[in-house]
């Protein structure tokens, strides 16, 4: 004990930053020390088992299962100082407070200490949502009790979580590969992201045309003068969009009772509605009004800091993390839109002085949760403190990540509570009646905003790329019924319906909020999870299952529906919350999970079938391990089905007839790394089994007799008889080439003739196009037809002509398509020598053949990339050495913070975004942990 009289307290909170921040608001009678986290956990290995244990048959588990699920708690190897610290401080102070975050995860914690280092103090626990000197002072002064019920409730769902992985996991080992794993939530999260490459196989693309006019009010007028309208209906009946196709047949839907305009369709009414005079029959005016949106909640926060930042859910929660620690902004673990008295009297004060007065509204905004089990046990993520400190007062004290964070959460704190947007919207019916008499209708909408509100403080992004922002005006010329208006151009426009996309982390956190699964402190860790498995890999923002999520999913469904049922796992959620609430017992639900219902009824299936024990041991033999590591595609053309195999060495192809018989051959193909499920298209496929097969033979050259095949290569197909091999044109297909095409091909080079010194010019099909070359000096020829077409006359017109020529007159793009989300570069299609290919003037991607540039989504472009971008640069031998290109992109992406916008600005994306990265090297799955330390990833 001191010497004094005084009394010191011991304050243990859960990391040292946030040891630091508090210790500068305690006076010298504190000591603040951290715990670094949870000081024990459930044995990860057989290694950390006590030996009194080792012999005992549940040891392996590391929970009792017949005797109460008594969890043994082992102290990990890299705790064991800090415990020994906080040991030694315990007993040279006269009380200690355990300072923990202030959820399920932060009581467990507090209750772990206590059996841990066992004091002879008194102890008492502290709470707060922010940290900062009122919060801390007031924390210390109203102490309370540990919360029994929250601990136990903690203690719940780490029970079942391991009783999950470490029971499902071995069927994956035994019926899939070794080495896998199962969760009570990183499954479910897998299985959304599953079904959404299924929807995506499954799709058809469907195409329909519309006409987009371009009007003009005749006469002067004031304001906008031209606008555009869209054909709706032809004489009544609607004119189909998109929505009015089957995603799987590409068929208009059953009772759409819409016309589906074809291309020759749309061309020839555009021609008959030509010179024809338009009217306005119909105008529609309303108020439009916004309302704020609602503070940030963690889900929230991850999805915006993902659409405008493009952040990863942990680098947002690493981010927020650090901003909490340092007193900055409440905790950011939250599902509760409140807020305090205080931080509303904040938030209207500071509106009051940042954009006047008449943008507070008479009474502060309250808003309520819509998510599915939400706690709200504590406020929204917002500014900490009684007076929010702007962005431009806190820039030099962060980082880049932090400010551009701290700047978003104080954003939409600030908007949360302040007037509506108002403004009026305006929807037009138009009629032409064409030289057919037919009546073609079309619309046009605008929207005007009187008086943009919150909106002056922030705007939300939509996960949409292509949604119009809530801040947009699309003005129109003020008419009215029967006006008379001319059409200065009438495009038919053709459309393709497109897949759904696939998740982000972002949309995926939300799927899994609405679906009431999940907690906002396990998101993030729920997102990196799946990756770090091997379950799902992000190329750019986009989500993609592996063949090995497919297999575990599909195993998973067909013989445990229960375990991945979004609704069952919504429910144990539920249950959990009920313990937390007192309201339910630990015991009780774990032993109806495990062990089942002894009276054989109850509401969960799992308990009336007797529990996961008896699932997972008695239907075992039931499982088939060929058909669930089978992934059916398709029925070919020759009527042979097509599959994916998940095999030891990774996924391929397996293809047979189906009325061959069982001890037939199969035909076998390799699936390259990085082809995504949907990838697999009939065309694709063809081309992956013939490369998969070797040669394919066409017949004998006419003329040498020697035989002629078509061959797979590095850059694609090429025919080969012989010494002689030529490359495929763009439009051939290695399938379908015939003997007489690949002998034309086998002609190539071309000697095209002689320039007036004797030298030979030569056509030639190489890597980069057809071109024509005379010794070392070459030009491009227009098309691959030209290689056999070209004159002599023609080839020295093109030697002579300066080669920048070619360049200078380049073709525009094909298409122009935005900005990548990724990047914000501009992204175009262009037409090159090995066909269309997207570009944003760094790296290149070539359309694959089920692709047109029409076709082609912002989406699909910026996950082309990505996955091209993440390859790194093709780097020619002279350069620098490529070991220095990471630090040029960190310079790249790292230069500056975000400008220091002054309050009043609209919040917007970052401007910059860090390249897309690889995950770490994908091992083979046979090399993954031995199976008794891959029990501790089995969670």
């Amino acid at each position: 004990m001191p010497s004094d009289a005084r009394t010191t307290r011991l304050v243990i909170v859960e990391s040292p930053s946030k040891a630091k921040t508090i210790a500068g608001y305690l006076g010298p009678d504190y000591l603040v020390e951290a715990s670094v986290g949870h000081v024990r956990d459930l044995p990860r290995n057989a290694d950390e088992v006590p030996a009194k244990y080792k012999g005992e048959a549940w040891a392996r588990l590391g929970v009792d299962v017949d005797n109460g699920f008594h969890a043994l708690y082992v102290v990990s190897d890299n705790r064991k100082q800090q415990v020994a610290k906080l040991q030694k401080l315990a007993k040279e102070v006269d009380e200690i407070f355990l300072a923990t975050d202030e959820d399920r995860e932060g009581e467990a914690i507090a209750w772990h200490l206590i059996e841990t280092i066992k004091p002879k103090v008194p102890v008492k626990r502290m709470v707060f949502h922010e940290i900062t000197k009122p919060a801390i002072q007031a924390a210390v002064a109203n102490p309370r009790d540990i919360d029994r019920s929250l601990v136990d409730a903690q203690e719940a769902r780490r029970i079942l979580d391991r009783l999950y992985g470490y029971e499902v996991s071995p069927v994956l080992w035994k019926k899939v590969m070794r080495g896998l794993s199962a969760g009570r939530v990183q499954s479910v999260a897998t299985r959304i992201v599953v079904e959404r490459e299924r929807q995506r196989m499954a799709f058809r693309s469907a195409e329909y045309w519309d006409i987009l006019a371009q009007l003009a009010v005749q006469g002067q007028i004031d304001g906008p003068r031209n606008f555009q309208a869209t054909l709706i209906a032809l004489d009544g009946d609607r004119i189909a969009t998109g929505k009015d196709f089957e995603p799987t047949t590409g068929q208009l839907r059953p009772g759409s009772n819409a016309v589906q305009l074809d291309g020759d369709g749309a061309r020839g009414l555009a021609a008959r509605l030509e010179n024809r005079p338009f009217k306005v029959t119909r105008v529609e005016e309303k108020p439009y009004r916004r309302r704020p949106y609602a503070p940030f909640i963690t889900s929230t926060l991850q999805q915006e800091a993902a659409r405008k930042m493009r952040y990863s859910s942990q680098q947002t929660m690493r981010t927020a993390q650090s901003l909490y620690e340092k007193g900055y902004i409440t905790y950011m673990r939250t599902d509760s839109v409140n807020l305090s008295e205080t931080a509303l009297s904040a938030a209207r004060r500071q509106i009051a002085e940042l954009y006047g007065a008449n943008n507070v509204p008479p009474q502060p905004r309250r808003y309520t949760t819509k998510a599915k089990n939400a706690q709200e046990a504590h406020e929204a993520i917002r500014p900490a403190g009684d007076n929010f400190r702007t962005p431009g007062e806190v820039a030099k004290e962060l980082t880049s990540d932090e400010f551009k964070l701290y700047e978003l959460i104080w954003r939409r704190t600030i908007a949360s509570q302040m007037t509506d947007a108002v403004g009026n919207s305006v929807s037009v019916r138009i009629r032409a009646v064409s030289t057919a008499n037919e009546e073609a209708d079309f619309s046009a909408s605008g929207k005007t905003i009187t008086d943009p509100g919150f909106l002056r403080a922030y705007v939300e992004s939509s996960d949409d790329e292509t949604a119009e922002a809530e801040d947009a005006e699309r003005r129109l010329p003020n008419l009215v019924k029967d006006q008379p208006l001319t059409a200065d151009e009438l495009a038919a426009v053709g459309h393709h319906t497109s897949p759904p996309a696939r998740y982000t982390e972002a949309s995926l956190v939300k799927a899994l909020e609405e679906l009431g699964i999940g907690r906002p402190s396990t998101y993030s860790s729920i997102m990196q999870t799946i990756q770090d498995r091997g379950y799902v890999e992000k190329r750019g923002q986009a989500m993609i299952p592996s063949f090995l999520a497919f297999a575990v999913i599909g195993l998973l469904e067909g013989h445990y529906p229960r375990l991945v049922d979004y609704n069952f796992t919504a429910a144990m959620e539920g249950q959990l919350d009920d313990i937390a609430a007192g309201d339910g017992t630990q015991l009780a639900f774990l032993t109806s999970f495990y062990f089942g219902s002894q009276s054989g009824s109850g509401d969960d299936q799992i308990a009336r079938d007797g529990g996961l024990k008896k699932m997972v041991t008695e239907n075992l033999s039931a499982i088939d391990a060929r058909e669930v590591n089978s992934i059916p595609l398709f029925i070919d053309e020759e009527n042979r089905k097509v599959v994916v195999r998940v095999g030891k060495f990774g996924p391929y192809l397996q293809r047979r007839p189906l009325d061959a018989p069982e001890d037939a051959p199969d035909d076998r193909a390799s699936i390259p790394e990085g082809v995504a499920p949907d990838e697999l298209t009939p065309e694709k496929v063809a081309e992956l089994f013939l490369a998969g097969n070797g040669d394919r033979a066409l017949g004998d050259d006419p003329a040498t007799g020697e035989p002629v095949v078509v061959k797979s290569g590095r850059y694609g197909a090429y025919v080969q008889s012989g010494e002689r091999s030529s490359s495929l044109f763009k439009n051939q297909k290695p399938d379908t080439i015939t003997l007489e095409e690949a002998v034309k091909l086998l002609s190539l080079p071309r000697v095209v003739g002689k320039d007036a010194e004797g030298i030979e010019i030569v056509a030639r099909n190489g890597r980069y196009g057809p071109y024509i070359a005379r010794e070392k000096d070459s030009r491009s020829l227009a098309s691959e037809d030209q290689l056999f077409t070209v004159t002599l006359d023609e080839a020295l017109a093109l030697l002579a002509a300066p080669k920048g020529r070619q360049a200078r007159t380049a073709k525009p793009p094909l298409r122009e398509m935005g900005d990548d989300p990724a990047t914000k570069k501009p992204l175009v299609i262009k037409d090159g020598r090995f066909g269309p290919y997207v570009t944003d003037g760094e790296y290149n991607a070539s359309l694959r053949r089920d692709q047109t540039p029409e076709e082609l989504t912002l989406e699909q472009a910026s996950e082309m990339l990505a996955e091209k971008r993440a390859k790194g640069p093709v780097t020619p031998k002279k350069r620098a050495p490529a070991k220095k290109a990471p630090a040029k992109a960190a310079a790249k992406s790292a230069d500056g913070t975000a400008a220091k916008k002054a309050p009043a600005k609209r919040a917007t994306a970052a401007k910059k975004t860090t390249a897309a990265k690889t995950t770490a090297a994908k091992k083979a799955p046979a090399k993954k942990a031995a199976p008794r330390k891959a029990a501790a990833s089995a969670e």
